[in-house]
């Protein structure tokens, strides 16, 4: 199985170590994991602002690069939502349709692909929140929504659960915006800020020594939320966690 290893901006700029940890993972279960370098973002900025034209020559690029493999995979709801439902600026062509429906999240395509049951070499002794961005949940619904009134699953949880010593926190609103949003932290400062603060309290309150989640976007606006608050968290990604890495 040929996997096409696509990184997002922020954890490229940001957070190199996540897409370090997703490259090893996937390597684990002996796939062929491939980093096309000429990759840039997906176009999800534009998209969020109602720039459609504008994205069209990024997402030409994006095919460009990734079309080809059996699976694309990355380490970030919100970006793999942007091209499995918004990637629309180009021409639907069947190589552009076949790209959107064979890219998938990193917990998502562990849990429903490579259906993994075990993660032997991971460890991590610590109380765990889970946090699920916005677009993953709702957009690839890899954990049940409260507003549904569906019975419980999260997908996170049930591959976080194969991880030795791994405790869970649990969240009063588990499923609430953290308020980052992408250009809506930086259209809606205040309120984003806020919405983030919130988030912050409700995870201190669970008893969480670290929040995880699959998105590195959220969880640096609650990082930086904790920081400014004095808060005793620590956040990591979920890649990171499954990979075995110390926290």
């Amino acid at each position: 199985m040929k996997i096409g290893l696509f990184v997002p901006c922020y954890v490229d700029a940001l957070h190199p170590e996540v897409g370090i940890a997703t490259l090893e993972l996937l390597e684990r279960f002996g796939l062929d994991v491939v980093y096309p370098p000429n990759q840039t973002c997906c176009g999800q900025p534009m998209s969020n602002t109602g720039c459609e034209e504008e994205a069209r020559a990024t997402e030409a690029l994006f095919v460009k690069n990734f079309s080809g493999f059996d699976y694309v995979v990355a380490p970030s709801g919100s970006c793999v939502r942007q091209v499995r439902d918004y990637l629309t600026a180009v021409e639907q062509t069947p190589e552009v349709l076949h790209l959107r429906k064979t890219t998938f999240e990193l917990v998502e395509f562990l849990h429903d692909v490579l259906k993994v049951d075990a993660f032997p070499w991971a460890e991590f002794p610590h109380r765990v929140a889970i946090h699920n961005n916005c677009g993953a949940l709702r957009g690839l619904r890899i954990a049940s929504m409260s507003e549904r009134r569906e019975p419980f699953f999260s997908k996170p949880k049930a591959l976080l659960s194969k991880v030795s010593g791994i405790e869970f926190c649990d969240l009063e609103r588990p499923d609430e915006c953290c308020g980052f949003g992408g250009t809506f932290s930086v259209f809606e400062e205040g309120i984003s800020a806020k919405m983030g603060q919130d988030k912050v309290e409700d995870q201190i309150g669970s008893g969480a020594e670290y929040v995880t989640s699959s998105d590195s976007s959220c969880m640096m606006h609650q990082e930086g939320c904790a920081r400014r608050m004095g808060a005793d968290l620590k956040y990591i990604h979920i890649a990171q966690i499954l990979n075995g890495n110390a926290a």
